[in-house]
């Protein structure tokens, strides 16, 4: 891949694993490489999403990984998990829980987790109580561990819209937050400065993508190419520039769910085109 001059180079660029969830790590680690890129996002690999097992099956132990990530020269920067913040049970949590041995030792730094709930009803009462209760849990695990890793929360149902962060941040002011530009920009009908004025104090990771509004099989609007769709992506990565974002900024890149998009390389050739990267 030719080397070029990097539009955004504070920019910590990474890729989710959605985009190419058939890879094993091997070839994961590979594809980072080979667009200059230092990190990944990891939520699924081999077709499979339960990290904890899959990397038992493979390494054996956690320090077996953090030596392997070492050799490929390639660091994770955020494992994906399922857990909610509101509506989780005990299930849940135990699985969310089998990551933590596996974090500490690669050093990753968060933990995703969605904010749950629904769009329409935002962080009502209810979804407010559970998302207090489920902090408390963490607070208590994370506090009698000794954990470095900690959660992060990814707007992408109940909290894409301003008063819902807004009353979440509140009541957790260091909140870390993973901004899913698309998200709070389509399901709020907010503007990608808006949401950025609400969010920037606590964001430690950005998930982009495109789309259009034509309907697919499972949402009202079609995903597309980088640049080809009608949200904004150059103006938000020109904000996060002006404003001196230096974390990480995530291509999620939804082919597992969405069989119809092309190849993640696809993405990752256009991102170069453009010199994001």
């Amino acid at each position: 891949m030719k080397a070029t001059t990097s539009c955004y180079p504070d920019f910590l660029w990474t890729f989710s694993t959605l985009g190419c969830p058939s890879l094993n790590l091997d070839s994961i680690c590979a594809l980072a490489r080979e667009y200059g890129l230092r990190f990944v996002e990891i939520r699924a690999t081999e077709d499979r999403v339960e990290l904890p097992q899959l990397f038992k099956e493979r390494f054996g132990r956690p320090e077996s990984l953090s030596e392997y990530l070492l050799d490929q020269q390639v660091s994770i920067s955020c494992l994906n998990t399922s857990l909610k913040l509101v509506g989780n049970d005990e299930d849940c949590r135990e699985e969310f829980l089998k990551f933590l041995p596996w974090a500490e030792a690669i050093g990753t730094k968060t933990l995703r987790v969605f904010d749950g709930g629904t769009v329409p009803d935002g962080l009502n009462d209810e979804a407010y109580q559970s998302a207090l209760t489920t902090f408390e849990w963490w607070s208590e695990e994370r506090s009698k561990n000794q954990w470095s890793t900690d959660i992060a929360i990814e707007t992408h149902d109940c909290l894409v819209s301003h008063p819902a962060l807004e009353r979440i941040l509140k009541a957790k002011p260091d909140l870390n937050i993973i901004w899913d530009t698309h998200h709070t920009w389509k399901k709020s009908g907010d503007s990608v400065e808006t949401s950025w004025q609400k969010v920037a104090k606590n964001v430690c990771n950005i998930h982009i993508k495109d789309s259009i509004s034509v309907p697919s099989a499972k949402h009202p609007f079609s995903y597309v190419n980088l640049g080809e769709g009608e949200f904004p992506l150059e103006d938000t990565l020109q904000l996060l520039k002006q404003n001196n974002y230096q974390s990480f900024v995530s291509i999620e890149w939804e082919k597992m769910w969405h069989p119809y998009m092309p190849d993640l390389q696809v993405a990752l050739t256009k991102a170069k085109e453009f010199n994001w990267f």
